[in-house]
């Protein structure tokens, strides 16, 4: 077998919408992060097989403030490119999307979708504080013309009843020198018949401009949508496939809901797709890992137009590599253990540009140190610090030291993926029980919003919580004082966190995190000392301990 194959995905779990860039011999891929902060995921690769994450340019509050973004909005859909010796980057920040009440739909087609430009000259240095371009709609994307001028499409959103809400493409052009759109917009595209257009990129090639777009939605009748015109303002023509990548009619490929993507070239020429996609459970049909990133090689036909390599259209586990040298990163370590002054790169938080208000790794040196602030489930100031999940089986854990004094107070180790999807193993304290640890469960799919299993007494000092997961099956254990694991009766359903499993229009695209938290409703900022984390992903286990 040749070892030159690109494994999909490159991404792992929660890396979606990739914009992807090649300046020399490095790519660099920009994907979503939603609520969780600092914004934009940018990866480096020399290979295409081998990609490790180097930061993320969104982090000063002047840049970038999510605090009251709902569940699912915030950053979307980043566009990364590289012309006149600098980097560019588009991002929409999702202010208001779908329902505003539970179990109604007040308002549900106003939303608030605001999209700026930052820049920098080196990927990994301070980017500029953004401008904003226009709020018309999201996914919006920079093209860099080969005459000098630069135009800027997005999808258009409507809220008018009886309108198509996803009202097509519209370019319109971006002036450098007044650093603002000029000119009047223009729908260019208007979508087939699949509709939820969106996801706009523009390329030229042998003097076509060719428009790739994503539609039929973010989930499984998702797909990658291609069409070229002779000019940038149309009229474009469709691909004679229509679509240049799917899964929406191949319900057994082990790649799903693909589309959102990203062409790009090698140095050599050659043609690749960068595009989302998911990979279901066994059985279940729910993508706890979110949507992920995977690459795949293209071909040109006769016709102009690109294909997969077999013609198909289908998103595959493999693809052909470009031929470049194998540039493995250093391994990321199974522990961290809080020792720097900075936040491991790997971890984020939600919403919030202030850190210092949720968290500290001075306070207590070799601790990270969160200071319980609003519920979790909070689109403010909430306590939370987690990892991304990227493998179907993992293992998490880490060492709390905590002294509650109320039940307003708690901390511990979350399985979670927004305010209504969860499982959290927490330390708290009331009259009855004393100082003990319980889980609470939060589930979209159950007429109980959330429940709680029987607490169990601990003794004071320090606890060692963790976390077995393997697909669908999560369950908790912990120990004190140095003593054996003892593990919770209850097996938990940790498929509840994924996109699939939610309300009717709830906006749902993220993925399942594991981390810490600190809770105190009381206002009074009780701290919670956290003294390692450690996760690892595993092969599948069949039989826990009992």
């Amino acid at each position: 077998m040749s070892k030159d194959l690109i494994r999909n995905p490159v991404l792992r779990g929660f890396n979606p919408d990739p914009s992807i860039v090649r300046v020399g011999e490095d790519y660099y891929i920009a994907t979503s992060t939603f609520e969780w902060f600092p914004g934009v995921q940018i990866h480096h690769s020399r290979d295409l097989r081998n990609w490790r994450l180097i930061g993320r340019p969104l982090r000063r509050p002047s840049q970038l403030n999510m605090m009251g973004d709902p569940d699912g909005c915030g950053v979307w859909a980043p566009c990364l490119t590289h012309a006149d010796g600098r980097f560019w980057l588009i991002f929409t920040d999702v202010k208001r999307y779908g329902r505003t009440t539970v179990g109604g739909a007040s308002g549900a087609s106003l939303r608030d979708f605001h999209n700026y430009l930052v820049t920098c000259e080196t990927i990994d240095g301070d980017w500029s504080d953004p401008i904003h371009l226009n709020s018309s709609g999201f996914d919006p994307s920079l093209f860099h013309d080969d005459d000098g001028r630069k135009w800027l499409v997005n999808q258009l959103w409507d809220h008018r009843p009886g309108r198509n809400r996803f009202a097509g493409i519209v370019l319109q052009a971006f002036s450098v020198a007044e650093q603002r759109l000029v000119g009047e917009r223009k729908v260019i595209f208007e979508g087939t018949a699949i509709g939820l257009t969106e996801a706009p990129h523009l390329y030229k090639r042998d003097g076509w401009y060719y428009l790739l777009t994503a539609e039929g939605g973010t989930g499984w009748g998702h797909a990658a949508t291609l069409a070229r015109s002779r000019a940038i303002d149309g009229p474009y023509e469709l691909h004679p496939d229509t679509y240049l990548l799917t899964a929406r009619d191949r319900p057994h490929a082990p790649l799903q809901r693909a589309g959102h993507g990203d062409l790009f070239e090698t140095a050599d020429g050659e043609t690749y797709i960068a595009y989302l996609c998911g990979r279901p459970l066994p059985g279940r049909g729910r993508c706890v890992l979110g949507r992920e990133t995977a690459i795949q090689k293209l071909t040109w036909g006769a016709d102009g137009w690109p294909r997969t390599l077999d013609g198909s259209g289908d998103p595959t586990l493999e693809t052909p590599g470009a031929g470049l040298v194998d540039q493995p990163w250093p391994t990321t370590p199974v522990r961290e253990d809080f020792d720097g002054t900075t936040l491991p790169i790997d971890f984020q938080w939600l919403r919030t540009p202030y850190p210092e208000t949720i968290f500290s790794l001075t306070a207590r040196p070799g601790f990270l140190r969160l200071y319980g602030r609003e519920s979790l489930g909070s689109v403010f100031t909430q306590a939370l610090v987690a990892r991304r999940q990227q493998a179907h089986c993992y293992s998490a854990a880490t060492r709390l030291d905590f002294e509650p004094a109320h039940f307003q107070q708690a901390a511990g180790l979350v399985c979670y993926y927004n305010g209504s999807k969860l499982h959290y193993l927490h330390v708290t304290h009331d009259d009855e029980a004393g100082k003990h640890l319980r889980v609470m469960t939060c589930t979209p799919d159950s007429p109980q919003a959330d429940s709680f299993t029987a607490p169990i007494p601990l003794g004071a000092g320090p606890v060692d919580l963790r976390v077995e997961v393997d697909f669908e099956r999560l369950r908790f254990g912990f120990r004190q004082a140095g003593g054996d694991w003892r593990w919770l009766p209850e097996v938990f359903d940790a498929s509840i966190l994924s996109d699939e499993a939610t309300a009717p229009g709830a906006p749902n695209f993220t993925g399942a995190f594991v981390g810490m938290a600190c809770q105190d409703m009381s206002g009074m900022a009780t701290a919670a000392d956290f003294d390692w984390f450690d996760y690892q992903e595993r092969d599948y286990v069949a039989q826990w301990p009992a």
